[in-house]
């Protein structure tokens, strides 16, 4: 018995009956030797881990766009807070923490430029909409690794694709995701906006606070303990009424708030039309789409797809020179 096979019986010993057990995963899309020292679901995570996609998500927008300090929230740095959220709420209801982790590690990973703004810009413009949860399971099916996809298990990328409020995953540990990115965010970013003056702790409401806490780390230690409480023994992960109800009433305060607010989200209109603009010129010259996209596009894929893929694909960082070295004229050197 070699050490995969060790792990998972492992796994068949201590994990909750409704765990899902990596020796029986429903297998990748193109069948693959097994790892003799990693299990399926840890196979994943590393491939997620070491992709291209994962690495850039360091310079794309969370809520506020390049902000000017070092301790604000990139996507990157949100998707970490998902995982460690995660894991600590599969590990206390013994579910597979592995399969958890590869999930939350990979659930933006087809996020947009500029957050939000960038995905509303696309899904505006593109005549099959844009919803970044289908594209991060369209970059590691097929755009990582230059076209060739990461082959992930069934389990993995239903939980990317899930990953959203009105969405149910198959799986626990894709459901434990699914909260954790809403706790995750309801928590980071109501410490940003205080930090960037947005908010203070006294304007959030005290029917809100007295229920689930006056400090952030106070929320989130409570939400996380509820969802364990309320989810021990069952096979649905979810709140309870009261807490759930709190948690959604900070979410609606903070739609209020911050997300709509025009004083942070005063630069939205351009990072959208940054976007749009991007769009249709990469439209009109498909010859400057990288070769792997140019093979997707011969292949059949519809340009429209193939500009989406480019573009949300880029760092805001990456999006804002491509559109200066396009549109914005050069000084003359003589």
């Amino acid at each position: 018995m070699n050490i995969r096979q060790n792990q998972e019986q492992l796994e068949k010993e201590y994990l909750s009956e409704f765990a899902t057990l990596s020796s029986d995963s429903e297998g990748r899309v193109f069948p693959e030797e097994q790892c003799d020292i990693r299990t399926v679901f840890q196979r994943d995570r590393d491939r997620i881990i070491h992709s291209k996609s994962f690495r850039r998500l360091k310079d794309k927008t969370q809520v506020f766009l390049t902000p000017e300090g070092d301790h604000y929230r990139t996507r990157l740095t949100h998707t970490l807070e998902v995982s460690q959220t995660a894991r600590t709420i599969a590990k206390a209801l013994r579910l597979n923490e592995d399969l958890t982790e590869a999930i939350a590690l990979g659930h933006d990973l087809g996020h947009t430029p500029f957050g939000h703004a960038g995905e509303r810009a696309l899904n505006d413009v593109s005549p099959n909409g844009f919803k970044h949860n289908v594209q991060s399971v369209r970059t590691v099916d097929k755009l990582e690794k230059n076209g060739q996809g990461l082959n992930l298990t069934m389990e993995v990328r239903d939980g990317i694709l899930n990953h959203q409020t009105s969405a149910h995953p198959k799986t626990l540990e894709g459901q434990v995701v699914r909260l954790a990115d809403k706790l995750a965010y309801i928590h980071h970013d109501v410490d940003d906006a205080i930090r960037a003056g947005i908010l203070t702790e006294d304007d959030i409401p005290a029917g809100i606070t007295d229920i689930i806490g006056h400090t952030c780390n106070k929320r989130l230690d409570c939400f996380i303990h509820d969802i364990i409480t309320a989810s021990t023994g069952k096979d649905e992960i979810k709140m309870s009424d009261t807490i759930g109800g709190a948690m959604m009433d900070m979410r609606s305060f903070m739609f209020e708030r911050v997300y709509t607010n025009p004083v942070a989200k005063a630069e939205e209109g351009k990072a959208e039309a940054l976007v749009k603009t991007l769009y249709f010129y990469y439209l009109d010259h498909t010859e400057m789409l990288p070769r792997y996209l140019l093979e997707l596009l011969y292949k059949g894929e519809e340009v429209e797809q193939i500009v989406c893929d480019h573009i949300s694909s880029m760092t805001d960082r990456y999006a804002t020179a491509m559109y200066e070295e396009i549109f914005v004229p050069k000084t003359w050197h003589g």
